[in-house]
Protein backbone atom coordinates (compact mmCIF):
# COMPACT_ATOMS: atom_id res chain seq x y z
CA UNK A 1 0.00 0.00 0.00
CA UNK A 2 1.34 3.56 -1.06
CA UNK A 3 1.79 6.32 1.57
CA UNK A 4 -2.19 6.21 3.83
CA UNK A 5 -3.16 9.91 3.61
CA UNK A 6 -5.08 11.11 6.78
CA UNK A 7 -8.20 13.65 7.21
CA UNK A 8 -11.01 14.38 8.90
CA UNK A 9 -15.24 14.21 7.31
CA UNK A 10 -16.79 17.00 8.95
CA UNK A 11 -20.92 16.93 8.61
CA UNK A 12 -20.53 18.61 10.99
CA UNK A 13 -22.34 17.38 14.24
CA UNK A 14 -23.31 20.11 16.97
CA UNK A 15 -26.34 19.47 19.51
CA UNK A 16 -28.87 22.03 18.62
CA UNK A 17 -29.13 24.96 21.08
CA UNK A 18 -25.90 26.12 21.15
CA UNK A 19 -24.43 29.02 19.63
CA UNK A 20 -24.13 28.49 16.03
CA UNK A 21 -21.70 30.98 15.23
CA UNK A 22 -19.24 29.47 17.86
CA UNK A 23 -19.39 26.55 16.49
CA UNK A 24 -18.77 27.15 12.85
CA UNK A 25 -16.02 28.86 14.66
CA UNK A 26 -14.70 25.85 16.22
CA UNK A 27 -14.92 23.84 13.19
CA UNK A 28 -13.00 26.60 11.27
CA UNK A 29 -10.55 26.18 14.25
CA UNK A 30 -10.27 22.07 13.98
CA UNK A 31 -9.26 22.80 10.40
CA UNK A 32 -6.51 25.04 10.85
CA UNK A 33 -5.55 22.61 13.53
CA UNK A 34 -5.14 19.85 10.90
CA UNK A 35 -3.33 21.77 8.71
CA UNK A 36 -0.94 22.48 11.21
CA UNK A 37 -0.45 18.79 12.46
CA UNK A 38 0.05 18.29 8.61
CA UNK A 39 -3.22 16.18 7.99
CA UNK A 40 -3.78 15.76 4.03
CA UNK A 41 -7.21 16.67 3.69
CA UNK A 42 -10.87 18.09 4.96
CA UNK A 43 -13.96 17.22 3.76
CA UNK A 44 -16.98 19.53 4.59
CA UNK A 45 -20.93 18.68 4.26
CA UNK A 46 -23.83 19.88 3.10
CA UNK A 47 -27.17 19.81 5.15
CA UNK A 48 -30.13 22.46 5.58
CA UNK A 49 -32.33 21.04 8.24
CA UNK A 50 -32.19 18.76 11.48
CA UNK A 51 -30.25 21.25 13.72
CA UNK A 52 -27.27 19.03 14.18
CA UNK A 53 -25.14 19.42 10.97
CA UNK A 54 -25.42 23.60 10.56
CA UNK A 55 -22.90 23.80 7.49
CA UNK A 56 -25.53 24.82 4.48
CA UNK A 57 -22.67 25.44 2.00
CA UNK A 58 -20.07 23.39 1.69
CA UNK A 59 -18.34 26.16 -0.84
CA UNK A 60 -18.18 29.10 1.34
CA UNK A 61 -17.04 27.06 4.41
CA UNK A 62 -13.75 25.80 2.39
CA UNK A 63 -13.24 30.07 0.69
CA UNK A 64 -12.80 30.74 4.20
CA UNK A 65 -10.99 27.56 5.57
CA UNK A 66 -8.26 28.02 2.92
CA UNK A 67 -7.59 31.36 4.01
CA UNK A 68 -6.82 30.09 7.46
CA UNK A 69 -4.80 26.92 6.06
CA UNK A 70 -1.35 26.90 4.00
CA UNK A 71 -1.33 22.96 2.89
CA UNK A 72 -4.25 20.74 3.87
CA UNK A 73 -6.69 20.27 0.94
CA UNK A 74 -10.46 20.96 1.24
CA UNK A 75 -13.29 18.88 -0.20
CA UNK A 76 -16.96 19.30 -0.62
CA UNK A 77 -18.21 16.07 1.38
CA UNK A 78 -20.47 16.01 -0.36
CA UNK A 79 -22.72 18.62 -2.44
CA UNK A 80 -26.00 17.28 -2.56
CA UNK A 81 -25.94 17.66 -6.53
CA UNK A 82 -29.74 17.11 -7.02
CA UNK A 83 -30.35 19.97 -5.31
CA UNK A 84 -28.31 21.95 -7.60
CA UNK A 85 -28.08 23.55 -11.05
CA UNK A 86 -25.38 21.31 -12.14
CA UNK A 87 -24.12 24.08 -14.20
CA UNK A 88 -23.57 26.02 -11.28
CA UNK A 89 -22.10 23.32 -8.84
CA UNK A 90 -19.26 22.80 -11.97
CA UNK A 91 -18.66 26.24 -11.90
CA UNK A 92 -18.22 27.39 -8.14
CA UNK A 93 -16.21 24.19 -8.08
CA UNK A 94 -13.75 25.54 -10.64
CA UNK A 95 -13.60 29.06 -8.78
CA UNK A 96 -12.64 27.41 -5.90
CA UNK A 97 -9.84 25.46 -7.50
CA UNK A 98 -8.37 28.83 -8.35
CA UNK A 99 -9.11 30.28 -5.32
CA UNK A 100 -7.27 27.64 -3.35
CA UNK A 101 -4.67 27.28 -5.83
CA UNK A 102 -5.44 23.72 -6.44
CA UNK A 103 -6.54 22.61 -3.08
CA UNK A 104 -10.25 22.15 -4.03
CA UNK A 105 -11.57 18.74 -4.07
CA UNK A 106 -15.31 17.89 -5.28
CA UNK A 107 -17.39 15.08 -3.54
CA UNK A 108 -20.74 13.97 -4.63
CA UNK A 109 -23.14 12.27 -3.11
CA UNK A 110 -27.67 12.14 -3.61
CA UNK A 111 -28.57 14.18 -0.11
CA UNK A 112 -28.53 12.37 2.94
CA UNK A 113 -31.25 14.40 4.83
CA UNK A 114 -35.19 13.55 3.42
CA UNK A 115 -36.23 16.50 5.34
CA UNK A 116 -33.43 18.23 3.43
CA UNK A 117 -35.06 17.33 -0.14
CA UNK A 118 -38.54 17.15 0.96
CA UNK A 119 -38.63 20.86 1.43
CA UNK A 120 -37.89 21.34 -2.57
CA UNK A 121 -39.80 18.41 -3.58
CA UNK A 122 -38.00 15.63 -3.93
CA UNK A 123 -37.84 12.08 -2.35
CA UNK A 124 -34.81 9.68 -1.77
CA UNK A 125 -35.40 8.11 -4.67
CA UNK A 126 -35.51 11.15 -6.67
CA UNK A 127 -32.45 12.27 -5.51
CA UNK A 128 -30.38 9.12 -6.18
CA UNK A 129 -31.74 9.35 -9.96
CA UNK A 130 -30.15 13.27 -9.85
CA UNK A 131 -27.22 12.61 -8.90
CA UNK A 132 -26.31 9.61 -11.96
CA UNK A 133 -27.64 12.73 -14.22
CA UNK A 134 -26.10 15.12 -12.78
CA UNK A 135 -22.86 13.99 -12.45
CA UNK A 136 -22.79 13.16 -15.90
CA UNK A 137 -23.45 16.80 -17.02
CA UNK A 138 -20.80 18.29 -14.18
CA UNK A 139 -18.07 15.61 -15.87
CA UNK A 140 -19.12 16.82 -19.20
CA UNK A 141 -18.63 20.50 -18.17
CA UNK A 142 -15.45 19.91 -16.47
CA UNK A 143 -13.97 18.22 -19.51
CA UNK A 144 -14.85 21.45 -21.32
CA UNK A 145 -18.15 20.47 -23.52
CA UNK A 146 -21.13 22.86 -24.39
CA UNK A 147 -24.24 20.79 -22.80
CA UNK A 148 -27.68 21.15 -23.15
CA UNK A 149 -30.21 18.57 -21.76
CA UNK A 150 -33.81 18.62 -20.16
CA UNK A 151 -33.21 17.26 -16.48
CA UNK A 152 -36.35 16.59 -14.28
CA UNK A 153 -35.56 20.33 -12.06
CA UNK A 154 -33.00 22.15 -14.88
CA UNK A 155 -33.24 22.77 -18.26
CA UNK A 156 -29.44 23.21 -19.88
CA UNK A 157 -29.09 25.20 -23.32
CA UNK A 158 -25.68 25.12 -24.61
CA UNK A 159 -24.25 25.68 -20.99
CA UNK A 160 -20.58 25.93 -20.78
CA UNK A 161 -17.40 27.02 -18.56
CA UNK A 162 -15.98 30.41 -18.95
CA UNK A 163 -12.97 28.93 -16.99
CA UNK A 164 -10.74 26.21 -16.99
CA UNK A 165 -9.61 24.36 -13.49
CA UNK A 166 -6.41 25.73 -11.89
CA UNK A 167 -5.71 21.71 -11.36
CA UNK A 168 -4.98 20.38 -14.86
CA UNK A 169 -6.46 18.86 -15.96
CA UNK A 170 -8.77 18.79 -13.03
CA UNK A 171 -9.21 18.51 -9.09
CA UNK A 172 -10.16 15.52 -7.48
CA UNK A 173 -13.37 14.33 -7.70
CA UNK A 174 -15.22 11.43 -5.47
CA UNK A 175 -18.85 10.02 -4.98
CA UNK A 176 -20.11 9.44 -1.87
CA UNK A 177 -20.91 5.42 -1.02
CA UNK A 178 -22.35 3.74 1.86
CA UNK A 179 -23.78 0.31 1.59
CA UNK A 180 -25.36 0.11 -1.79
CA UNK A 181 -23.21 -0.35 -5.14
CA UNK A 182 -24.68 3.52 -6.63
CA UNK A 183 -21.96 4.98 -5.87
CA UNK A 184 -18.85 2.26 -6.87
CA UNK A 185 -21.08 2.30 -9.93
CA UNK A 186 -20.57 5.69 -10.48
CA UNK A 187 -17.43 6.20 -9.67
CA UNK A 188 -16.81 3.77 -11.92
CA UNK A 189 -18.45 4.86 -14.62
CA UNK A 190 -16.79 8.13 -14.55
CA UNK A 191 -13.22 7.41 -13.60
CA UNK A 192 -13.41 8.99 -10.05
CA UNK A 193 -12.94 8.56 -6.76
CA UNK A 194 -15.03 6.51 -3.99
CA UNK A 195 -15.46 8.22 -0.69
CA UNK A 196 -16.89 5.04 1.34
CA UNK A 197 -18.99 7.09 4.03
CA UNK A 198 -20.36 3.72 5.85
CA UNK A 199 -16.98 1.91 5.80
CA UNK A 200 -17.39 1.43 9.67
CA UNK A 201 -20.58 3.06 10.13
CA UNK A 202 -22.58 0.02 10.01
CA UNK A 203 -21.54 -3.92 9.51
CA UNK A 204 -22.89 -3.88 5.63
CA UNK A 205 -20.63 -0.73 5.14
CA UNK A 206 -17.63 -2.88 6.63
CA UNK A 207 -19.14 -5.89 5.24
CA UNK A 208 -19.01 -4.41 1.40
CA UNK A 209 -15.59 -2.59 1.27
CA UNK A 210 -14.03 -4.91 -1.35
CA UNK A 211 -16.91 -5.74 -3.02
CA UNK A 212 -17.43 -1.98 -3.54
CA UNK A 213 -14.39 -1.78 -4.98
CA UNK A 214 -14.73 -4.69 -7.36
CA UNK A 215 -17.84 -2.58 -8.49
CA UNK A 216 -15.57 0.35 -9.37
CA UNK A 217 -13.12 -1.76 -11.30
CA UNK A 218 -15.52 -3.77 -13.26
CA UNK A 219 -17.74 -0.71 -14.33
CA UNK A 220 -14.65 1.42 -15.07
CA UNK A 221 -13.50 -1.97 -17.63
CA UNK A 222 -17.10 -1.22 -18.78
CA UNK A 223 -16.75 2.06 -20.29
CA UNK A 224 -13.37 1.79 -21.25
CA UNK A 225 -12.08 3.64 -18.27
CA UNK A 226 -8.11 3.79 -16.82
CA UNK A 227 -7.71 0.72 -14.05
CA UNK A 228 -9.01 2.69 -10.98
CA UNK A 229 -6.31 3.59 -8.61
CA UNK A 230 -7.42 2.54 -4.87
CA UNK A 231 -5.10 6.27 -3.98
CA UNK A 232 -8.77 7.74 -4.83
CA UNK A 233 -10.61 5.57 -2.27
CA UNK A 234 -11.25 7.45 0.84
CA UNK A 235 -12.59 5.53 4.09
CA UNK A 236 -14.76 7.54 6.80
CA UNK A 237 -14.65 5.92 10.31
CA UNK A 238 -15.18 6.81 14.21
CA UNK A 239 -12.49 7.78 16.52
CA UNK A 240 -11.50 9.37 19.63
CA UNK A 241 -7.91 8.69 21.23
CA UNK A 242 -6.59 9.76 24.45
CA UNK A 243 -3.28 8.99 26.52
CA UNK A 244 -5.68 6.26 28.18
CA UNK A 245 -8.59 4.12 27.30
CA UNK A 246 -10.00 5.52 30.25
CA UNK A 247 -9.10 8.85 29.84
CA UNK A 248 -10.55 8.39 26.15
CA UNK A 249 -13.95 7.31 27.76
CA UNK A 250 -14.27 10.17 30.30
CA UNK A 251 -13.44 12.31 27.60
CA UNK A 252 -16.44 11.14 24.98
CA UNK A 253 -19.07 11.27 27.72
CA UNK A 254 -18.87 15.00 26.79
CA UNK A 255 -21.21 14.31 23.61
CA UNK A 256 -21.60 11.00 22.71
CA UNK A 257 -25.06 10.62 23.43
CA UNK A 258 -26.24 13.21 21.02
CA UNK A 259 -24.26 11.73 18.18
CA UNK A 260 -26.09 8.29 19.03
CA UNK A 261 -29.75 9.94 19.75
CA UNK A 262 -29.13 11.73 16.38
CA UNK A 263 -28.94 9.00 14.44
CA UNK A 264 -31.59 6.68 16.02
CA UNK A 265 -34.02 9.56 16.42
CA UNK A 266 -33.82 12.30 14.26
CA UNK A 267 -31.66 11.53 10.71
CA UNK A 268 -33.79 9.55 8.74
CA UNK A 269 -31.01 7.52 7.29
CA UNK A 270 -31.45 3.84 8.14
CA UNK A 271 -27.98 2.26 6.98
CA UNK A 272 -26.72 4.59 9.78
CA UNK A 273 -28.07 2.88 12.64
CA UNK A 274 -26.38 2.24 15.75
CA UNK A 275 -27.95 0.45 18.80
CA UNK A 276 -30.97 1.17 21.33
CA UNK A 277 -28.25 1.25 23.98
CA UNK A 278 -29.61 3.80 26.88
CA UNK A 279 -26.54 4.54 28.55
CA UNK A 280 -23.27 6.19 27.53
CA UNK A 281 -21.38 3.35 28.23
CA UNK A 282 -23.53 1.33 26.14
CA UNK A 283 -22.77 3.40 23.50
CA UNK A 284 -19.18 3.68 24.07
CA UNK A 285 -18.98 -0.12 24.26
CA UNK A 286 -20.68 -0.53 21.39
CA UNK A 287 -18.60 1.44 19.02
CA UNK A 288 -15.06 -0.68 20.22
CA UNK A 289 -16.98 -4.07 20.56
CA UNK A 290 -18.92 -3.27 17.63
CA UNK A 291 -15.87 -2.58 15.98
CA UNK A 292 -17.38 0.52 14.04
CA UNK A 293 -14.40 2.53 15.53
CA UNK A 294 -11.98 3.36 18.18
CA UNK A 295 -12.48 4.70 21.66
CA UNK A 296 -9.42 4.65 23.00
CA UNK A 297 -5.14 4.68 22.46
CA UNK A 298 -3.27 5.29 19.66
CA UNK A 299 -2.81 1.35 19.58
CA UNK A 300 -6.45 1.19 19.45
CA UNK A 301 -6.17 4.01 16.61
CA UNK A 302 -3.72 1.66 14.49
CA UNK A 303 -5.32 -1.62 15.20
CA UNK A 304 -8.35 -0.38 13.40
CA UNK A 305 -6.91 1.02 10.61
CA UNK A 306 -5.22 -1.97 10.32
CA UNK A 307 -8.76 -3.89 10.02
CA UNK A 308 -9.63 -1.76 7.56
CA UNK A 309 -6.66 -1.99 5.13
CA UNK A 310 -7.19 -6.01 5.33
CA UNK A 311 -11.26 -5.41 4.73
CA UNK A 312 -10.44 -3.16 1.96
CA UNK A 313 -8.66 -6.34 0.46
CA UNK A 314 -5.58 -4.37 -1.32
CA UNK A 315 -5.82 -1.25 0.35
CA UNK A 316 -7.00 2.51 -0.19
CA UNK A 317 -5.75 5.99 -0.38
CA UNK A 318 -7.29 8.03 2.71
CA UNK A 319 -8.64 7.53 6.13
CA UNK A 320 -10.79 9.92 7.01
CA UNK A 321 -11.58 10.14 10.85
CA UNK A 322 -15.75 11.48 10.88
CA UNK A 323 -15.80 14.77 13.22
CA UNK A 324 -18.62 13.88 15.73
CA UNK A 325 -17.92 15.83 19.09
CA UNK A 326 -18.05 13.38 21.43
CA UNK A 327 -15.77 15.30 23.38
CA UNK A 328 -14.92 19.00 23.78
CA UNK A 329 -12.63 21.10 22.12
CA UNK A 330 -9.42 20.39 23.61
CA UNK A 331 -9.86 16.70 24.12
CA UNK A 332 -10.72 16.77 19.99
CA UNK A 333 -7.63 18.80 19.34
CA UNK A 334 -5.47 16.29 21.64
CA UNK A 335 -7.04 13.53 19.66
CA UNK A 336 -6.05 14.75 16.32
CA UNK A 337 -2.77 15.24 17.77
CA UNK A 338 -2.09 11.83 18.98
CA UNK A 339 -2.87 10.18 15.67
CA UNK A 340 -0.73 12.40 13.99
CA UNK A 341 1.87 12.01 16.40
CA UNK A 342 1.80 8.33 16.68
CA UNK A 343 -0.71 6.58 14.27
CA UNK A 344 0.61 8.60 11.05
CA UNK A 345 4.32 7.13 10.90
CA UNK A 346 3.02 3.38 10.65
CA UNK A 347 1.58 3.90 7.62
CA UNK A 348 3.06 6.36 5.66
CA UNK A 349 6.36 4.44 6.06
CA UNK A 350 7.89 6.55 8.38
CA UNK A 351 8.22 5.01 11.63
CA UNK A 352 10.20 2.15 10.62
CA UNK A 353 13.48 4.25 9.86
CA UNK A 354 13.79 6.18 13.10
CA UNK A 355 13.30 2.48 15.21
CA UNK A 356 15.79 1.16 13.07
CA UNK A 357 18.19 3.93 14.08
CA UNK A 358 17.38 3.57 17.33
CA UNK A 359 17.76 -0.26 17.42
CA UNK A 360 21.21 0.12 15.48
CA UNK A 361 22.66 2.38 17.94
CA UNK A 362 21.73 0.51 20.46
CA UNK A 363 22.83 -2.50 19.08
CA UNK A 364 26.41 -0.66 18.84
CA UNK A 365 26.32 1.69 21.78
CA UNK A 366 29.27 -0.74 23.60
CA UNK A 367 31.91 -0.67 21.33
CA UNK A 368 30.94 3.38 20.47
CA UNK A 369 31.29 4.35 24.30
CA UNK A 370 34.49 2.02 24.47
CA UNK A 371 35.99 4.21 21.70
CA UNK A 372 33.84 7.18 23.14
CA UNK A 373 36.16 6.89 26.18
CA UNK A 374 39.25 5.83 24.10
CA UNK A 375 39.03 9.14 22.87
CA UNK A 376 39.19 10.96 25.92
CA UNK A 377 41.55 9.49 27.77
CA UNK A 378 44.30 9.88 24.07
CA UNK A 379 43.10 13.71 24.67
CA UNK A 380 44.11 13.85 28.01
CA UNK A 381 47.32 11.97 27.50
CA UNK A 382 47.95 14.19 24.45
CA UNK A 383 47.80 17.14 26.41
CA UNK A 384 49.64 16.16 29.01
CA UNK A 385 52.33 15.36 27.45
CA UNK A 386 51.84 19.10 26.07
CA UNK A 387 52.56 19.88 29.57
CA UNK A 388 55.95 17.48 30.12
CA UNK A 389 57.40 19.08 27.04
CA UNK A 390 56.68 22.61 27.57
CA UNK A 391 58.85 22.03 30.60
Amino acid sequence: MTRLRFGTFLAPFHAPGQNPTLAIQRDLKLVEHLDALGYDEAWIGEHHSAGSEIIASPEIFIAAAAERTRHIKLGTGVTSVAYHNPLWVADRMVLLDHLTRGRTMLGVGPGSLPTDSSMIGLNPTDTRELLDVNLDIIMRLLRGESVTQQTRTHNLIDAQLQLRPYTDPCFDIAVAAVASPTGPRLAGRHGVGLLSIGATLTQDGFDALAHHWGVVEERAAHYGQPTPDRSGWRLVGLMHIAETREQAYRDVEFGIEHWFNYFQKVAAFPQMGVTDSGDIKGMIDFVNEAGIGAIGTVEDAKAQVRKLVAQSNGGFGAMLIMGHDWADPVATHRSFELIAQHVFPEFQDQAAGTLAAAGRASQTREGHAASQLAAVDHMAAKYQQELTDKG
